[in-house]
């Protein structure tokens, strides 16, 4: 387990110096000499600071923005290659207890269909996952300590896992549900998950507070400082993320670097993943309402500028996103996406009922699973479903090595490719099949090392005659 020692938030999340590093960005916008200071440490690939990715980030000369764009692409390439891994987010329950403002869940709200899985809902729900050719899921939970507790969501994943239907099983079950206890984490840790995912929403306190005006998320320090419990409990892999249109962005992205350097000098491992969620409308919500929403514009600059803070950190964008956004922002940073997504509760059975919309947000991006499968190869991606890395036991620190380093593709790139023949063989329709052929043909020879490629090759022969046993 990290050593971590009970941080308080304002111990590394500060207020002023967030405020200054926003008045010094503000004042060096027009700054070359010092912009191009900052690409070229960037060009190291060893991280910036806060303060640096702020001035890249307020950058208004276009020249130097072009710069920024190019180098976050060719970061991304160098640290991840051409994969981009693939999840689905599965919704166990809508119950909750909390006021946020921004979210449907929210316990006022009384028209939403409240909603809550049984076990044998479950495997329906699994089922169906794996018949569209999910391996990865990540589970979602309203915070409601009588309808979800902990021992609810510690069945579920048992649940999850246990469940093999035709050649289909989910191998990692990822964890998005509420700040909880240093006990509760060990218990997390003890059902095999794999990341374990907060938003923090934002870290503006004060519009915390008042986004969150009842219920236990109301406690600022308790969120924010979650991570930290959770690492504490032994969790390996943290994702971190804020929901931009909040609170200022520029607030926001600065806070979000601060907690991920944070992790890195309190626990020796940054995060795992960076989410960056964008408001959207859902029953009883109007994204429109809130004041700080950012364009598509600035919402790239903003996965470019991560990208070059914290290049070794997994980057995630949602189906809350249209395809035309995910194509962009993918080229700057991006590294993770859902596809075939439902955000209700039970959405992948059957269709939901008009009547009963138990939805978390409306989907941008509504197609299935082989259709972004099949767009990704299009545009030269290798669509991956591997999960070797959690089952090898390379995570957290190991991984992060790993990473840093620019050795992680060696192990992720062979890997993408036989999930990815894996996919094809069982699930993809015929032209998918076609271009997933081709696509791995052509990327074999891109394995450098002859002893890993003629592995590759031979597992890629099992997977084809029926085997399902493969990772390097």
């Amino acid at each position: 387990m990290y050593d971590v020692k009970s941080p308080r938030a304002e111990e590394f999340i500060h207020d002023e110096e967030i405020l200054d590093t926003l008045a010094y960005a503000e004042s060096n916008k027009h700054n070359a000499e010092l912009i191009d200071s900052i690409l070229e440490k960037a060009r190291l690939r060893k991280g910036l600071s806060h303060r640096e990715a702020a001035v890249l980030l307020d950058c208004d000369l276009e020249e130097k923005n072009q710069e920024i764009y190019a180098l976050a692409e060719q970061m991304k390439k160098d640290i991840y290659g051409n994969r981009i891994v693939m999840f689905a987010p599965l919704y166990l329950s809508n119950y909750c207890v909390n006021g946020c403002v921004y979210c449907p869940y929210h316990c006022t709200n009384k028209h939403i269909a409240r909603k809550k899985l049984t076990q044998e809902d479950i495997k329906k729900e699994v089922i169906a996952l794996q018949d569209m050719g999910h391996k990865r899921l990540a589970i979602e939970s309203g915070e409601d300590p009588v309808n979800n507790p902990i021992e609810y969501i510690l069945e579920s994943i048992k649940t999850i896992y246990s469940i093999q239907h035709k050649n289909g099983v989910i191998r990692r079950v990822n964890v998005n549900i509420a700040a909880t206890t240093v006990e509760n984490y060990k218990k997390l840790r003890g059902a095999g998950i794999g990341t374990y995912i907060l938003f923090q929403e934002t870290y503006h306190k004060k519009s915390y507070e008042a986004l969150h005006p009842s219920g236990p998320k109301h406690n600022y320090a308790w969120h924010t400082e979650a991570m930290d419990r959770a690492m504490e409990g032994g969790i390996d892999d943290v994702g971190l993320g804020v929901l931009f249109g909040l609170e200022l962005y520029r607030y926001d992205f600065v806070g979000l670097l601060m907690h991920a350097e944070h992790l890195e000098a309190a626990c020796g491992v940054g995060p795992h993943t960076i989410s960056v969620p964008r408001i959207r409308h859902a029953d009883d919500i109007d994204a429109d309402s809130f004041e700080n929403g950012i364009s598509d514009d600035t919402f790239a600059k903003v996965v470019a500028c991560i990208r070059l803070a914290v290049p070794y950190t997994g980057m995630i964008v949602s189906t809350r996103e249209s395809q035309s956004c995910r194509e962009r922002v993918l080229h700057l940073g991006i590294s993770q996406i859902s596809g075939g997504s439902r955000t209700s509760v039970g959405g992948y059975q059957e269709p939901e009922p008009e009547n009963e919309n138990s939805a978390q947000f409306d989907v941008m991006d509504t197609r299935n699973l082989d259709e972004v499968v099949q767009w990704l190869m299009t545009l030269g991606y290798i669509p991956s479903f591997c999960t070797a890395c959690y089952r090898e036991g390379r995570t957290g620190d190991r991984f992060m090595a790993l990473s840093k380093n620019g050795e992680i593709q060696n192990c992720c790139h062979p890997n993408a490719l036989m999930t990815l023949k894996e996919y094809i063989e069982d699930y993809a329709l015929p032209e998918t099949k076609a271009l997933g052929e081709q696509l791995i043909h052509n990327e074999l020879v891109n394995i450098p090392r002859e002893k890993v490629r003629n592995i590759v090759i031979d597992n890629l022969e099992k997977i084809q005659n029926g085997s399902r046993d493969f990772r390097l």
